[in-house]
């Protein structure tokens, strides 16, 4: 029986998949990114002894051009030509690992989302997909025909637009390190990152530096003033871009958020000030009560995604 390759390939980490015609998984594995020097290094050891695949899909953390991709948090180009010539696999997609967020969506099920907020779903309506995670990534899903058609985007790199004095403050303090100030520069792991060492800059809080958001996140939750202060920062502003994002798109078919952050902080992305971010919108507050807005807890939803392109190549 033929089996298919996919992989979600991200700044932290690349899982990759082998599943056989009835989507059973054959293989699957996880590899840190930033350990290897390139991506044929990770596919090398993880198909050692395996037979070729019939098809693969890779869903990779950047533009995609044409066959090729350069990743925005990672030191790797990705040309799908030459890996196929390498491993001998008849056909290699290359997809925005965004697009296979939005191509994933289809097979999730009613307890792999939790709801922020019900909303009134529009059949066929437009869906927005949007993840922080290592970057920011963002999506928006058109009706085609029979089904979505997924149109991935690099909406995290928009210009960072701050709300309050807070916010300046934090602005002026990002532009002195990064020159540009995206959305990803704070609604992301790295961002969380960012803001705590803003506070602690600022003198709002004098708790130790961190390296990772998942440090933060842990000290938060044995009651870490500065982390908890950090998070609920990052949470306001994760509210504020998605309300943008579905003001630009109208996603009446609804929101989903994946990325990985909001399911680790589900508590915190409940606790309302994501909401209220995301409605302070103005005159639009009321229309943006009608949209469906979901946390995606399903941990693959992009190789849910990868999985079924790479069935759908072959």
């Amino acid at each position: 029986m033929p089996t298919f390759l996919s992989a979600d390939v991200g700044g932290t980490k690349t899982l990759l998949r082998l599943s056989d015609g009835d989507g059973i998984t054959v293989r699957q594995q996880s590899f840190p990114s930033a350990q290897y020097v390139t991506l044929s290094d990770i596919l090398d050891e993880f198909l050692r002894g395996a037979a070729v695949p019939a098809a693969a899909c890779l869903a990779v953390a950047g533009p995609v051009d044409g066959r090729r991709v350069r990743f925005t948090n990672l030191p790797w180009d990705v040309d799908a030509d030459q890996l196929q010539t390498r491993f001998g696999i008849a056909r290699i997609e290359l997809i925005n690992d965004f697009k296979a967020v939005g191509l994933g969506i289809a097979a999730l099920q009613a307890d792999d989302l939790v709801t922020l907020q019900a909303g009134t779903e529009q059949p066929r309506g437009a869906r927005l997909a949007v993840g922080a995670g290592t970057g920011l990534g963002v999506a928006f899903l058109s009706w085609q025909g029979e089904g979505y058609a997924v149109h991935p985007s690099e909406g995290g790199h928009l210009d960072f637009a701050p709300a309050d004095e807070l916010q300046i403050e934090l602005l002026r303090h990002l532009q002195t390190r990064y020159g540009h100030v995206s959305w990803e520069r704070l609604v992301s792991g790295p961002g969380i990152v960012a803001i705590h060492d803003f506070l602690r800059y600022s003198g709002r809080t004098d708790g130790p530096a961190a390296d990772e958001a998942a440090q933060l996140t842990q000290r938060a939750e044995v009651g870490d003033t500065g982390a908890a202060q950090a998070l609920d920062l990052f949470v306001s502003l994760y509210g504020a871009y998605v309300g943008n994002a579905a003001l630009l798109t109208l996603p009446r078919g609804g929101i989903y958020l994946a990325g990985g952050i909001a399911a680790k902080i589900l508590s915190r992305m409940q606790s309302g000030e994501f909401l209220r971010s995301f409605l302070d919108k103005g005159r639009y507050a009321g229309l943006l009560t009608t949209l469906p807005l979901h946390i995606v807890i399903h941990p693959n939803v992009g190789m849910l995604g990868a999985t079924q392109e790479a069935r759908r190549i072959a």
